[in-house]
């Protein structure tokens, strides 16, 4: 089978297709035959081995030579001991355990994928899982009349996040580059500001929910962004910044009644198929910026890794073989 892989940590040059076996799957594990393959900032974090912790399990070169989790396509064979799947199922899922994406075959735990909904294409369902499950439980709590603050909005997570928390009531402010504020208003934000030009942790605003993809102030200036009552919550970001809200952001929350800290992403179906049914009921959109095959996955991540994908960004397996 074909699949894209690389041997060092690196940048897109890293990555080359390759003629490779295809996988069998263990117990408990599916082979899919991959149709679609969503791009997520874990992908371009593990390409680099940067920030640190993408090069957990791997320390000096990729544990997995193929990146992509959040798959989408069709049951190809099942192990033993899987009783939820049977081959030609369509399914969908975050496979960030073994990854392996893009490639035309991968194995993913049963665990891992749920039934993929009749009315959304493979491209559609690819890129809920991971996103979806990251907007969900960082927008949750939020309540009408709230003001809420996503940071890196213009993205994957970012675009579902400003759509669930004005479905929530919220007045959102949308945080991205310049070339993302057009599309932030489009999804919903009330208020855009570029990064590049305005720190909002310096503002007159006071937010009551901070949704933090991209984090890389102190914890200090993250609790000045904060109301009486408010919540920051850590998801992505640079090493020393997730050390501080680990550290020093619990107590300096407590100490001004403000509440600092990492958001745990719970993963598997049950928290992201929410999202899916949103999305097939008309209340949530979801915005592909645009689709590559299998030989052009170095374009993709570069895309996503350098800021410039509006919403998601695909790689459809059958595109270019």
């Amino acid at each position: 089978m074909k699949a894209v892989v690389y041997d060092r940590y690196g940048g897109p040059e890293m990555l080359r297709v390759e003629e490779v076996p295809a996988p069998s799957p263990a117990p408990g594990q599916v082979l899919v035959r991959v149709e679609a393959t969503s791009v997520n900032l874990t992908d371009w974090e593990g390409l680099r081995g940067s920030p640190f912790y993408a090069r957990i399990g791997g320390l000096r070169r990729p544990v997995r030579r193929t990146l992509g989790s959040d798959i989408a396509g069709r049951i190809e064979a099942i192990g033993p001991g899987v009783t939820r799947f049977a081959p030609g199922d369509g399914v969908y899922g975050d496979n960030l355990g073994l990854k392996g994406g893009f490639a035309e075959f991968t194995v993913a735990p049963q665990s891992a994928l749920a039934m993929k909904p009749d009315g959304l294409t493979f491209a559609d369902a690819s890129t809920i899982p991971q996103a979806g499950a990251i907007a969900l439980q960082g927008i949750a709590g939020a309540e009408p009349g709230q003001r809420v603050l996503i940071n890196g909005a213009g993205g994957g997570s970012g675009s579902f996040a400003i759509q669930l928390a004005k479905r929530a009531g919220a007045h959102v402010t949308g945080v991205d580059n310049a070339g993302k504020l057009d599309f932030m208003r489009s999804l919903g934000a009330d208020e855009v500001i570029d990064y590049r030009s305005e720190d909002f942790t310096r503002g007159e605003e006071a937010y009551d929910l901070v949704l933090d993809l991209v984090a890389y102030r102190s914890v200090f200036a993250y609790r000045r962004s904060l109301a009486p009552g408010g919540r920051y919550r850590w998801v992505g970001g640079s090493v020393p910044s997730l050390l501080r809200v680990v550290t020093i952001g619990a107590i300096a929350g407590r100490l001004t009644g403000r509440r600092v800290g990492l958001l745990a992403v719970k993963q598997g179906p049950a928290h992201f198929e929410g999202l899916a049914e949103l999305c097939l009921a008309g209340d949530i959109d979801i915005h592909i910026d645009r689709t590559y095959g299998l030989d052009e996955v170095p374009d993709a991540l570069r895309q996503v890794g350098e800021g410039r994908a509006l919403g998601k960004v695909v790689v459809e397996g059958d595109r270019a073989y």
